[in-house]
């Protein structure tokens, strides 16, 4: 890696010949700049983050969204199974949520079920364990639970990712390792699942169904993460159609509406998606990188902009540096 100058050197007979020092300050140096120019870039990439930085516990934090009528973030805390609120002004968040009965597991998707006043909730188990997927809901303000359902079945092998309501209630969750969708009612029945959105070939299949967003038009719009589809699903029929889509979504993960005919998809990198026939088809009209080490992974509006959360925190302390991204779309060019 060092090149000739970390190579050893033999004289006539074999011997090494000396220099030993000088190889050594040559790899020293090479690695040097090397991390001088990783933190380099580091330093340019948490430079272009902007929104919302704060500390919390823990490295990962999945998903991220915003509670309008609280007027907070509220971020799902993933190793800690709960939720944390992070409000403007303030440098560190607050735990609101920490139900008992999921100790030891892992909080993902989230969703502010806004007409209704509650938070719903995915949990799955802490990874190499994929046996147990459920979702809570919970009161806003109160944090009062209403429901606690399981949706795995017996000796199934489930990722449970993300989740959305519809305009009655229901919501629907979205499980990465079998690419399906739970349906749930709104008192907590599990209703029954929809299929169909599997990709052919285990490659295709390694991230499936991850972020999911419900149009007002009554259906509801998820990505596949390594085979980059996005479907439009109809929940009433279970009818599944792929949106014909100009630009790749691949790594995409967490969805927000920002109109009924566009769409962001948190990933690496962040996508803005618009649609002027009710997501028959739709392309990609721009794209967010910012941090990118730290992996976007989530989506949300407040007050017309976006912020994406990012998955990994860094720091070297108990608390960790989480960013919500204020993201600024640079257009992409029309494909011919």
């Amino acid at each position: 890696m060092c090149g000739g100058c970390c190579r050893r050197q033999s004289g006539p007979d074999g011997a090494p010949v000396g220099g030993g020092g000088r190889r050594r300050g040559c790899c020293g140096a090479f690695l040097a700049v090397l991390v001088l120019a990783a933190a380099a870039v580091v330093a340019f990439l948490e430079g272009t983050a902007g929104g919302v930085s704060y500390a919390g516990d823990g490295w990962l934090h999945e998903c991220a969204k915003w509670d309008a009528e609280g007027g907070r973030f509220l971020a799902s805390t993933f190793y800690g199974a709960g939720v944390a609120e992070v409000r403007g002004g303030e440098a560190e968040e607050r735990v609101v949520l920490a139900d008992p009965d999921v100790a030891g597991r892992v909080s993902l998707g989230l969703a502010v079920d806004a007409p209704r006043r509650r938070l719903l909730l995915v949990y799955a188990d802490r990874l190499p364990r994929l046996g147990y997927a459920a979702l809570g809901a919970y009161e806003l303000g109160s944090w009062r639970r209403l429901f606690l359902t399981r949706l795995d079945g017996p000796g199934e092998s489930t990722l449970p990712d993300d989740v959305a309501a519809d305009e009655d209630g229901n919501a629907y969750v979205t499980d990465a390792l079998g690419s399906k969708i739970w349906k749930v009612s709104p008192d907590g029945a599990l209703l029954g699942v929809i299929r169909n959105t599997q990709r052919q070939g285990a490659l295709h299949n390694f991230v499936g169904l991850n972020g999911i967003a419900y149009h007002p038009n009554g259906y509801l719009l998820v990505v596949h993460t390594s085979g980059g589809d996005l479907f439009k699903v109809d929940p009433r029929t279970e009818t599944v159609r792929v949106v014909k889509v100009q630009g790749s979504l691949k790594r995409g993960d967490g969805l927000e509406l920002l109109s009924a005919t566009r769409l962001v998809i948190a990933g690496v990198p962040s996508r803005l998606v618009e649609s002027s026939d009710d997501w028959e088809t739709a392309s990609v009209t721009g794209q967010y990188v910012g941090p990118i080490h730290r992996v976007g992974s989530s989506a949300t509006v407040k007050d017309g902009d976006v912020y994406v959360n990012h998955v990994f925190g860094f720091g070297l302390g108990k608390k960790k540096t989480h960013v919500l991204a204020k993201a600024v779309f640079s257009p992409l060019a029309a494909a011919s």
